[in-house]
């Protein structure tokens, strides 16, 4: 009994593949013509949300549009992360190998970043910052299946399709 339980927890100690360190969060700075389509396309909703009497959904929808404000005009502070053994730690979280199903990469705004999707809870993006994705990819690799291209929802679609047709950016 105690040979087996000393055998367990050998192959529990943690051993660290990789650290880095990245900001928590996608950042890009927006201007002015950004915030002015936003606040064209609030302003006509609040009017039309007046006239049916919707005072709580106006509330809402103002404290969205706060919260857009804020995560476009504060930079994010920088995280670190570790892939073990065991899982990824990302921001003080840990994700254990048999929490997550699948893994991929992305590239947005410039920034490369690992997705996963674990079991129960939602997507979890850790940005990569200065590392190398292929690096990232052959470690977690050998633990969760890799996938090329994630299955899109229609949540998706649906947020890719309203982004082509309503851009509040300039077109770069």
């Amino acid at each position: 009994m105690d040979t087996q339980s000393a055998r367990v927890s050998e192959s529990r100690e943690e051993e660290v593949f990789l650290a880095w360190n990245s900001p928590s969060r996608l950042f890009k700075r927006r201007d002015r013509s950004y915030f002015t389509n936003i606040g064209a396309i609030v302003f006509l909703l609040t009017i039309i949300l007046v006239f049916a009497r919707e005072f709580v959904l106006i509330a809402a929808v103002l404290s969205i549009v706060f919260l857009i404000y804020v995560l476009s005009t504060v930079p994010p502070e920088e995280v670190s992360h570790r892939i073990t053994n065991l899982g990824i730690e990302s921001a003080g979280h840990f994700y254990r190998w048999e929490e997550v199903i699948d893994f991929w990469l992305e590239e947005q705004w410039g920034q490369n970043m690992v997705v996963l999707r674990p079991y129960f809870s939602p997507r979890v993006f850790v940005l990569l910052g200065n590392e190398k994705p292929e690096k990232v990819r052959d470690i977690m690799a050998k633990h969760i299946p890799f996938r090329s291209e994630p299955e899109r929802t229609w949540s998706d679609n649906a947020a890719s399709w309203l982004s082509k047709k309503i851009p509040l950016d300039k077109p770069a």
